[in-house]
């Protein structure tokens, strides 16, 4: 069955004024002529090298900015003129650690539950639910930096879930954590799926979008330049690939089966020259010539 549209983004552009290379007034184009569909209840990836617009872009999904041309649309609601609304039926868990140093883990969550005007027995309720669900409990009267990374990751997507949202924005959710916090996340992630929830998840490990999403959009220079699945964006270019340095940098070329990547590496007789199958790291390079950093 078709999923619903979660949000429908429609010819959306932004232009920034800045100063050019020569010092004078000019225009920047970040984002142009975006178009996209998140469908209800999916994980959506969207990736991108530094300066791709990926930023720009959730700032506008999450109305920290205004599109200069083009509409976002919530189902019937639009960012340019019903924002309280939307701001009612998102989550956002930023990269950076946000939460006030001088409060405890409970008056954390709490301050988050007033700000979006919860009463307050759903508020007490929706705290001790979402402690219990990351393990947290026996932290509600620890100051917050008592806490360790992981521990801080898991309670920022926590408190944006506290007022029940449709749809999660998750921005690096496990930046400079290790492995193995790292998996735990994205247990948490895969399990909001099952509830329903919609995922716009924002990272540089190509691993995690490619574990995590059900489909991925991949951006360079301010251009949606593919979108699918990463099993399809593989395909796309080749679900095998042979690799080696040539020139001080990573080579890669690209073939529809394995016989063929190892027959093409036996052939080159490159030193350290390996055949293997590709993965969505491969396939980013590939289109955008640049990796994620």
């Amino acid at each position: 069955m078709e999923r619903q549209t979660a949000i429908a983004i429609e010819h959306i552009k932004k232009v920034f004024k800045h100063k050019n290379a020569s010092g004078k007034a000019a225009l920047k184009t970040a984002v142009d002529d975006l178009n996209l569909e998140i469908k209800k209840g999916e994980i959506f990836g969207l990736l991108g090298p530094n300066g791709a617009g990926k930023t720009t872009t959730i700032r506008m999904l999450t109305m920290l900015t205004q599109p200069t041309e083009g509409k976002i649309m919530y189902g019937g609601y639009d960012t340019a003129k019903d924002s309280k609304a939307i701001k009612a039926m998102i989550g956002v868990v930023p990269q950076h650690i946000n939460f006030d140093q001088d409060l405890t883990v409970g008056e954390n969550m709490q301050l988050h539950g007033r700000l979006q005007h919860m009463e307050p027995k759903w508020r007490e309720k929706r705290i001790k639910e979402m402690l219990e669900y990351v393990e947290l409990e026996d932290c509600v009267n620890d100051g917050i930096r008592s806490l360790s990374g992981g521990m801080k990751r898991r309670l920022l997507i926590v408190r944006a879930l506290m007022h029940e949202p449709q749809i999660l924005f998750l921005d690096e959710p496990t930046v400079a954590l290790d492995p193995q916090v790292r998996h735990r996340i994205w247990d948490l992630i895969s399990q909001l799926r099952e509830k329903g929830v919609t995922v716009v998840l924002t990272t540089h490990y190509i691993e995690e979008a490619q574990t995590l999403c059900d489909r991925v959009a991949i951006m360079n220079k301010g251009h949606l330049i593919a979108l699918d699945t990463p099993q399809a964006l593989q395909r796309r270019v080749g679900e095998y690939v042979a690799e080696w340095m040539g020139n001080g940098t990573r080579q890669l070329k690209f073939f529809s089966t394995s016989e063929g990547a190892r027959k093409f590496a036996y052939a080159l007789g490159h030193e350290g020259i390996l055949a293997r199958k590709a993965n969505l790291e491969d396939v980013f390079v590939e289109l955008t010539g640049r990796k994620v950093i």
